[in-house]
């Protein structure tokens, strides 16, 4: 489904960010944006979050039933 790779496309994203911030303490999204209180960034923040909410259905999805339909 589209909006599963969506999802998982931010997901990363935000993963890769999180993982720069603990490293480096450099935000990426909002060194792009410029800055964190941007409205850019505030929608990216927002859409990764979507997309972690929308990725916990993945856990409770029956994926033969998901193969069958491909």
């Amino acid at each position: 489904m589209i909006a599963d790779k969506i999802a998982l496309a931010l997901i990363i994203v935000g993963a890769l960010n999180w993982g720069l911030v603990g490293l480096f303490t450099f935000d990426l999204v909002a060194f792009i944006c410029g800055g964190a209180t941007t409205l850019l960034a505030r929608i990216i923040y927002i859409a990764i979050a979507l997309a972690g909410i929308w990725c916990i259905s993945l856990l409770f999805r029956n994926t033969e039933v998901d193969k069958a339909n491909v």
